[in-house]
């Protein structure tokens, strides 16, 4: 891998392993792996992958989460959905060294679309880490940082915007952390895949995405880098994410469809 998350080729490389895994998180992710088979069981289950801090190697016990996406053999039901809700809290209940664990459900048909090709096929293919079954990265395209996986990632920003000053209206502090991490992340993630394409290359690294973003827009680099700060350690300080909501996300959603477009709309 490049320095800039390449292959020899110039593909974007697929940033996990297990072999990278924290000592401190294997025995989260050999009993997430254990529960997961036991729960869904091969007719139900298609594959499983971890992704995030923990097979990146840069989790940190006690403040990272655990991150799993389960594709399925067919839609997920809402039994799916309880069985995942159930795991989630044992696993978190269980080892201290997550602050909590979210398990992405969805289909191998869905994850294998057409629509899908350049937004959650590309998470799969380059950002999870196979746990479990066979990988569907195999029947997946290899990416390069172009502007069309730019438009399919984060060109729909401006659809969270109106959920996010919802959740801010009379959302406790505790309430509000929660929603400054996801508001942070997605901006910082927003904004260096808006400049991905002239960087060249990709990093999931929220404090070096929000440098390489600050190269191209200057005059919004302290905005970003109180994103990023935010991303890594919440706030629940409303002032704080107003001005993200408010003053950052919409100039970016706008800058956003100017330079890549709108992601192609889902049902």
């Amino acid at each position: 891998m490049t320095d800039r998350g390449l292959d020899s080729d110039g593909y974007i490389a697929r940033e996990g392993s297990l072999s990278r895994v924290p000592a401190a998180f294997a025995p989260v992710v050999d009993a997430a792996r254990a529960r997961i088979a036991a729960r869904f069981g091969p007719s139900s289950l298609h594959s499983a992958y971890l992704y995030g801090s923990i097979p990146r190697g840069t989790a940190v016990p006690g403040v990272s989460d655990l991150d799993l996406l389960l594709a399925l053999r067919s839609e997920p039901t809402a039994a799916d959905r309880a069985q995942a809700d159930a795991l989630e809290a044992e696993l978190d209940a269980e080892f201290p060294q997550i602050v909590g664990a979210g398990i992405l459900l969805f289909s191998e048909a869905g994850l294998l679309s057409e629509l899908e090709r350049y937004d959650l096929g590309w998470f799969v293919a380059c950002l999870c880490t196979p746990l479990l079954g066979v990988d569907l990265a195999a029947r997946l395209p290899r990416y390069r940082p172009t502007s069309l996986l730019a438009r399919e990632t984060n060109g729909d920003l401006a659809l969270a915007i109106p959920r996010w000053r919802e959740r801010l209206a009379g959302g406790s502090e505790a309430e509000l952390r929660v929603l400054g991490r996801g508001v942070a992340r997605r901006l910082v993630r927003t904004g260096f895949t808006l400049v991905m394409p002239r960087w060249g290359g990709w990093t999931s690294d929220l404090a070096a995405a929000a440098e390489i973003f600050a190269r191209y827009y200057p005059e919004r680099a302290e905005q970003m880098r109180t994103a990023s700060a935010v991303a890594r350690t919440p706030s629940g300080e409303a002032d704080v994410l107003t001005a993200l909501i408010e003053e950052l996300a919409p100039w970016l959603a706008a800058e956003y469809t100017a330079v890549h477009g709108d992601k192609t709309p889902r049902d």
